[in-house]
């Protein structure tokens, strides 16, 4: 289905111009067609259904998100005013696994009338058209345009609802009337890409072989049981476990309390079934014990079930939540998108003529802090033999440009040096190195101690394009209350609860900052990578294996089919493997440009062109 201007001045819809975009001689507009509706998954998924690809879009849900609670518009009439309906609003879930078809959405279009959008700043790492800006609308193409506005109307007669119009013309205004027009415009229209593709990747699937997935399971698990039964393999540890630990055959080792009371009574010496303190006891038990629980983790994430629910039809459609977590990256509702074990990635083949280009950025946050905190000499120890200019080609350790500059002695050192600055580590080796670390990129670990301090005095911090943490729980208001009005003498407890409670926020808000913005950074990579896939075009003739291959539009082109935080796989014509790959590549070098525009941070990548997903790894 193509939704399509219907009759009626309600419904006419107004081909509005894009903020300082060119016309035709006509006044014709040239620029490709931005769509505005308030959820991505309510409209796109029926439209990817009839094989119509969206170029741009404007999602107005996350866009209220970023903007209600951004620093950057903490001023404008849309943050402060009271809560409405848009507020907490909670995203459609996508269609059901297997390809099932979205139900019903709404056939209203809105017209925008005279409202157009906001210029921007004219600064260079930010264009006014965001990241996602190349069109691929056809000659004579009746679908909405830039102007189009889609959304549920308000229930007649209440004055209430959902109405997108006032609501888009809301957040232009809170963009322009913002402290940084320019970063909070690139952000949604970032966030807004990454909801189209997040769609499309749904739509199409990531290739997956049941018959191989079937067979990983049975060399793990033994032959697919009846259902209730356990698989061959774990039946017999559980008969190991319970002879360990001389208990009885109702025994059952799912059951975490009635294990610990048996270990507790075989003496263990176990206080939780956690793997690093299994580890270190020394009984009979703990061998089929890790043994079990890593089978069982195997069995219940990715076994027969969930090759049943989320790969019946040979993709693996995964169920992406954009901005699901509140520093911006994704989450996922479903089938463990996040979560891919490598020993099931081998189920994951390319169909027959096609291939994986698979993408991993090399150590992402600590080029992105380097960046935000404009620290020449960090961001140096990430650069090739090229220098800074050398752009995103192979791959160069930061960590081990950290030891030949002279900073740490070893990669290790560097590493857990980096990722204590990062996360707040004060013991160990990141404690013993951070006055290293701080004495070689003061800009850097200022910038993070900062943020730390902002949290522990119970502030907001923001990334650098304009995503805000949120402020501390009630719970942190009252331990800290509890402390002050405590006497320290008679109530020691409240003092340590509070400080505890203090140096936790602050980790949070530390690297709030650092993952928020490398979310974004993936985001502009994620908009670039779609856009440039789509220019490559169609390779005539592309194999269909029986009807099971990649769906229109993305039958005969490479296309996104995983993303999972700093990591990107295509799906793609083997003929176009190439092309792809340097198109990755540059997608990357563009993401840098677009958030830290000519500052010497550079993004290499780790590609690979592969048939299988699991030969991607080491």
């Amino acid at each position: 289905m193509i939704l399509s201007r219907a009759d009626g001045p309600r419904a006419a819809v107004a081909r509005l111009p894009e903020p300082g975009e060119a016309v035709d001689d006509d006044g014709a507009p040239t620029a490709p067609p931005r769509w505005t509706w308030d959820d991505t998954n309510r409209w796109y998924p029926r439209l990817l259904a009839d094989g119509v690809r969206v170029e741009r879009a404007h999602d107005l849900r996350l866009a209220h998100a970023i903007l209600r609670h951004s620093a950057l518009a903490a001023d404008t009439e849309l943050a402060t005013a009271p809560r409405g309906p848009w507020d907490g609003l909670p995203p459609t879930p996508p269609p059901q696994a297997g390809g099932a078809s979205p139900g019903p959405v709404p056939d209203t279009l809105f017209d925008l009338d005279a409202l157009a959008g906001t210029p921007a700043p004219g600064t260079g790492a930010v264009p006014a058209s965001g990241p996602d800006a190349v069109s691929a609308r056809e000659p004579g193409d009746s679908r909405p345009g830039a102007g189009d506005v889609l959304g549920a109307p308000p229930p007649s007669g209440t004055g209430g609802g959902l109405d997108p119009v006032p609501e888009l013309a809301a957040q232009l205004d809170a963009i322009a009337s913002s402290t940084d027009a320019g970063r909070l415009r690139l952000l949604v229209a970032a966030e807004s890409a990454g909801a189209l593709a997040a769609a499309e990747m749904h739509h199409a699937g990531l290739p997956w072989r049941a018959d191989l997935h079937d067979a990983i399971l049975t060399e793990a698990l033994g032959p697919r049981p009846r259902p209730g039964v356990r698989p061959a393999k774990l039946e017999a540890l559980v008969e190991r476990i319970r002879a360990a630990l001389d208990a009885p055959h109702t025994l059952n080792p799912d059951s975490h309390p009635d294990l610990l009371r048996a270990m507790e009574y075989a003496g263990v010496g176990a206080r939780s079934l956690r793997k690093w303190e299994l580890e270190k006891l020394d009984h009979p038990v703990i061998a089929p014990l890790l043994e079990y629980k890593s089978l069982y983790r195997l069995y219940t994430a990715n076994g027969w079930a969930w090759l049943d629910t989320w790969a019946p039809d040979g993709r693996f459609r995964m169920e992406y939540v954009v901005g699901g977590v509140v520093t911006g990256r994704w989450a996922s509702t479903g089938g463990g998108a996040l979560q891919l074990p490598h020993s099931v990635r081998r189920a994951v083949v390319a169909d027959p003529g096609w291939t994986f280009v698979v993408a991993d950025a090399a150590q992402l946050e600590p080029r992105v802090l380097a960046g935000l905190a404009h620290d020449e000499r960090m961001a140096a120890a990430g650069h090739g033999p090229g220098g800074a200019g050398g752009g995103a080609g192979d791959a160069v350790d930061m960590y081990a440009g950290m030891v030949a500059a002279g900073v740490v002695e070893t990669r290790q050192q560097a590493k857990l040096g980096m990722l204590g600055a990062m996360y707040g580590g004060t013991t160990g080796v990141s404690a013993q190195v951070m006055p290293r670390l701080a004495k070689a990129f003061p800009r850097a670990i200022d910038l993070v101690e900062r943020a730390a301090r902002a949290g522990e005095r119970g502030e907001t911090v923001t990334t650098w394009l304009g995503r805000s943490s949120p402020p501390p729980g009630s719970e942190w208001a009252d331990a800290q209350a509890r402390a002050f009005a405590a006497d320290p003498e008679d109530d020691a407890e409240a003092g340590r609860r509070a400080r505890s409670q203090t140096r936790a926020w602050g980790r949070f808000t530390r690297n709030f900052v650092v993952q928020g913005t490398a979310a974004e950074w993936a985001l502009c990579w994620i908009a670039s990578i779609r856009r440039r896939l789509w220019a490559l075009g169609e390779v005539p003739g592309t194999p269909d294996p029986g009807g099971r291959g990649a769906p229109e539009p993305f039958a005969r082109r490479p296309h996104l089919v995983y993303f999972l935080h700093d990591e990107v796989v295509v799906h793609t014509p083997a003929a176009l493997a190439d092309a792809a790959a340097r198109e990755v590549r540059a997608a990357a070098d563009e993401a840098g440009r677009l958030l830290f525009a000519d500052f010497p941070v550079t993004f290499p990548l780790s590609v690979a062109v592969v048939d299988s997903y699991a030969d991607a790894k080491d």
